[in-house]
């Protein structure tokens, strides 16, 4: 019936399919461009939002994705993200900060305050522009800088597997440097949830912040000390089903949401937990096994979904004439300046050599789902708005996409061999 409401499954079951096809295809065409595939993925969710399905055919865009349905999926794409985030975690290696100190210190920390210190100075001059009514003008510059701050761990990851860089050391530093700057964004990020939540309605303040950070600190030494150990001793016991294998990936899900619902609770986001579940885990075949049939459906399914929910809150049009865009081309500046330039010019004090500095300043500053997340939290909390939200998912897709052209053309002025194959079969 023409105007009357679907039934939610019906409307999950045209909108999964549909979303999960064309975040397949758009990956697949940007492997082939040498993009790696959450660029193709972010493209996806813009596209089927107001920037363009939404515009040219609203009726179109309204019956695939419903609002009914947009709930739904964003409950399926967040246990998506809470699965991935924890296969980072398990990717983690402790390793790559030995003998690296100095470099990883002087590289992480300059990637993090220098873009911090340049984000806010921007977000000042944006607050009377582009900030929400009735935000408090500390929660806006404080969320904005970090939003400058990040860099996305996994998807460096994937274009150091894809560049053929992953084992080596640049790219072994490159992962240590951003594992450390992902923890201090995530603290940082978590002091402007609590700051913000009175905005909410929520208590939070000052003792909220110490608080929550108190907390947090407990759950991190439990789960090193405590369930660290005893993980490790249960998984030498534990077997898995001869006949389906689903043992270790049932307690594997259990255990990473019951982490993320702990982080959740102390006001720390779901996924800082799912992370540190995945770090702690130890590495074995029967965990590693499990950890392959939990991506073998969480990241080519779920995943793409959290993507559209993005795409669907990103509406270029809002940028509307000349003001709004160049607030937005001076954020992918100053993005780039402070990532880039903050890392490449600390590589450089820490004694690395000028080919590999500026190669690790162009890793750093690729940000992609670790971004969206960031903004995601910025937007339901109401410290952003819909268009600085908008110019920073465009912030994010470009350093994301400029990253592995920029580091394949540096290795091939160096003439360093390309590495196309290792991007057949490569995971996110």
């Amino acid at each position: 019936m023409v105007g009357a409401s679907r039934d939610p499954l019906e409307a999950v079951l045209v909108a999964v399919p549909v979303v999960v096809l064309a975040c397949g295809v758009a990956a697949a065409v940007m492997r082939r461009l040498g993009q790696t595939a959450v660029v193709g993925e972010i493209l996806v969710g813009i596209l089927l939002g107001p920037s363009l399905l939404g515009w040219l055919w609203p009726a179109g865009s309204r019956w695939l994705l419903p609002g009914e349905v947009l709930p739904s999926l964003g409950v399926l794409g967040n246990l998506g993200l809470l699965v991935f985030m924890f296969l980072v975690g398990l990717e983690l290696d402790p390793g790559l900060l030995r003998g690296r100190g100095r470099a990883v210190v002087l590289v992480s920390q300059a990637s993090v305050w220098i873009p911090l210190g340049l984000g806010g100075l921007l977000a000042l001059a944006m607050y009377g522009s582009l900030a929400p009514e009735g935000v408090g003008r500390a929660e806006f510059v404080l969320f904005v800088a970090v939003a400058m701050s990040v860099t996305a761990f996994p998807v460096l990851a994937r274009i150091l597997k894809d560049q053929g860089l992953y084992g080596t050391p640049v790219g072994a530093l490159a992962m240590a440097c951003a594992a450390v700057a992902d923890v201090v964004a995530w603290c940082l990020l978590a002091l402007v949830v609590a700051i913000a939540q009175p905005l909410g309605g929520g208590g939070g303040g000052a003792w909220g912040t110490v608080g929550m950070g108190a907390l947090a600190g407990l759950f991190l030494a439990g789960m090193w000390w405590g369930v660290r150990p005893l993980l490790a001793w249960g998984v030498e016991r534990w077997a898995p089903d001869p006949e389906s294998g689903a043992g270790p990936v049932v307690w594997l899900c259990s255990g990473l949401c019951l982490a993320a619902y702990a982080t959740n609770a102390m006001g720390v986001h779901a996924l800082f937990g799912a992370f540190v579940f995945g770090a702690v885990v130890p590495r074995t075949a029967v965990v590693g096994a499990a950890a392959e049939r939990m991506r073998a459906f969480a990241v080519p399914v779920l995943l793409p979904l959290f993507f559209v929910g993005s795409g669907l809150k990103t509406d270029v049009g809002l940028l509307g004439g000349g003001t709004v865009w160049l607030w937005a081309v001076a954020v992918l500046a100053v993005a780039v300046a402070g990532k880039w330039g903050g890392g490449a010019g600390a590589a450089l004090l820490a004694g690395q050599p000028a080919r590999d500095a500026v190669t690790l300043g162009a890793l750093m500053n690729c940000r992609g789902v670790t971004e969206l997340v960031v903004l995601n939290v910025g937007l339901g909390l109401g410290v952003i708005g819909a268009e600085l939200f908008t110019a920073l998912v465009l912030m994010a897709l470009v350093t994301t996409a400029v990253t592995g052209p920029v580091v394949r053309a540096l290795r091939a002025r160096a003439g360093e061999p390309d590495a196309e194959a290792a991007m057949v079969g490569a995971r996110r």
